[in-house]
């Protein structure tokens, strides 16, 4: 139903000098979708107190609501292009007096987990890249056809919205970084089973494609074919408030991430716009602590001496960092999905071997999943996604290496049926061609390697696909970059 709309929308961004990437697309779709989102839902509960004979407060007061400057409405319903603002008067009302209110609300707001203060984050983070007022309008009048009244729309609109993330992250560089391929996030899910009351942590969000797949296997089952009737009142609104948390450094992917909640369904999500790297360690205390982490957190960075010094393992590897950052955010008895660089299984310096032993001998690490590369669209580096259980040391280790049997690129992306054999054989740790356990007393405790090295097959090294090496030549780029970017911080 609101396929055609999002395509328009994205034909009047082409058109908008402001607007030339993907990011770009999505950053400027999110903030106008967030005010309709919530000019419907001050509509629909202002209803339903009034149906109580209660008075509803506003959040937005009247002369900066979304029905009074974006859809201005005649008697009838109908749009009222005479009241309307467009050309430099709207752009001119947007960024100079619509901005600059929205983005009081985080001085104005009674705490930081409030929807107040979300609207004065996200709205000191982000601007307005429409330099034509009429092409503004434009898009307005068709954010204004979108409907968040009831779960079907919202559900349909989630869709959009991702398929939206993924061709941001399809188109490499700097969008690759915020997006997880969502059959991973789903088979990593399914693996760890959440159950409802306990508390999921995503220290490096990104889109907050973690918690929203989290999120719906609660509330709509594995399969995503419940429904909320399984669902107690209570447990929704344990859901709503107290099940997602997540940090993210960035500015656009904090406000991405922020919308992609709520339009699966969690209002005022548990977003918080910071770098989890410079908490020390030292301060985590056990009310700190999750239950579940799942994440997917940025590698190839390099973390200035005073973020390292947060950490009892030094080193400039932001992942390594952020490896050290869950495994003490953990609960004992707690369950961790993570992905990272395949590099960390066998790297030789003494950060991470040290690492390793500390994963081995704090938690069970009692999976490992190898990634064929080409899994994460525009990255060309090859991953691995770690499974483990804080509190006991690890006694063996199974491992999947997944083949999909194809090259895996844009036009040929992961899927879920990829991932069934992987699911249904760690369920029982199951050996078979693509799988073998490994006894810790294999693991050599000098360089503590814990490569993937298949005693099925022979070892030889499969021809490459060449988009796989392009793209690692762009992540190498990239990593060299930042690095540069690092030493001329500290000069």
């Amino acid at each position: 139903m609101f396929e055609q709309t999002f395509r328009n929308i994205d034909d009047v961004l082409w058109k908008e000098a402001g607007c030339a990437t993907e990011l770009d697309y999505t950053e400027q779709t999110s903030w106008m979708l967030f005010l309709k989102y919530l000019d419907d839902l001050e509509f629909e509960r202002s209803q339903e107190a009034e149906l109580r004979g209660q008075s509803y407060q506003f959040i937005i007061d009247e002369d900066h609501r979304w029905s009074k400057w974006a859809a201005p409405k005649k008697a009838d319903g109908s749009f009222d292009h005479d009241n309307a603002l467009t050309g430099d008067d709207l752009i001119q009302y947007v960024n100079f007096e619509l901005f600059p209110y929205l983005h009081g609300f985080k001085e104005r707001a009674s705490g930081t987990d409030t929807i107040e203060y979300k609207i004065g984050e996200i709205f000191g983070e982000i601007r307005n890249k429409f330099a034509s007022g009429y092409s503004l309008r434009d898009a307005l009048e068709l954010i204004d056809t979108l409907s968040f009244g009831s779960q079907a729309e919202k559900h349909e609109l989630s869709h959009l919205y991702e398929v939206k993330i993924r061709n941001m992250g399809n188109a490499g560089r700097n969008g690759g970084e915020y997006y997880t391929p969502r059959p991973l996030i789903r088979a990593m899910i399914k693996v760890i089973n959440p159950r409802i009351g306990e508390r999921i942590y995503d220290a490096a969000a990104g889109s907050a494609g973690f918690l929203c797949e989290a999120h719906d296997y609660l509330r709509y089952g594995p399969d995503g074919e419940g429904d909320d009737r399984r669902l107690s009142t209570e447990d929704l609104e344990t859901l709503q408030t107290r099940t997602f948390y997540a940090k993210e450094k960035k500015s656009l992917p904090y406000v991405i991430g922020i919308m992609n909640m709520i339009l699966h369904g969690i209002e005022t999500p548990n977003i918080v716009h910071t770098n989890s790297l410079t908490e020390n360690l030292s301060d985590i205390q056990e009310k700190d602590r999750f239950d579940i982490i799942l994440a997917n957190p940025p590698f190839g960075g390099k973390e200035r001496k005073e973020i390292q010094q947060n950490f009892p393992i030094k080193t400039g590897e932001t992942a390594f960092l952020f490896l050290q950052h869950f495994i003490k955010y953990l609960k004992a008895g707690g369950r961790a999905a993570v992905v990272i660089k395949n590099t960390f299984l066998s790297n030789s310096d003494n950060a991470s071997r040290a690492l390793r032993k500390e994963l081995l001998e704090s938690c069970n690490l009692h999976t490992i999943l190898d990634c064929p590369g080409g899994t994460f669209l525009g990255a060309g580096v090859k991953t691995v996604v770690l499974f483990f259980e804080k509190g006991a040391p690890t006694q063996n280790i199974w491992y999947y290496q997944l083949e999909p049997g194809r090259s895996l690129g844009k036009t040929n992306p992961l899927n879920d049926d990829d991932l069934k054999d992987f699911v249904t054989r760690q369920e029982r740790f199951e050996d078979s061609e693509n799988s073998w356990t490994v006894s810790i007393n294999e693991v050599d405790p000098e360089t503590v390697d814990l490569s993937v090295k298949n005693p099925n097959k022979a070892e030889e090294e499969p021809l490459r696909d060449p988009e796989v090496i392009i793209n690692e030549i762009e992540t190498l780029d990239k990593e060299s970059e930042e690095i540069l970017e690092g030493i001329r911080g500290m000069l």
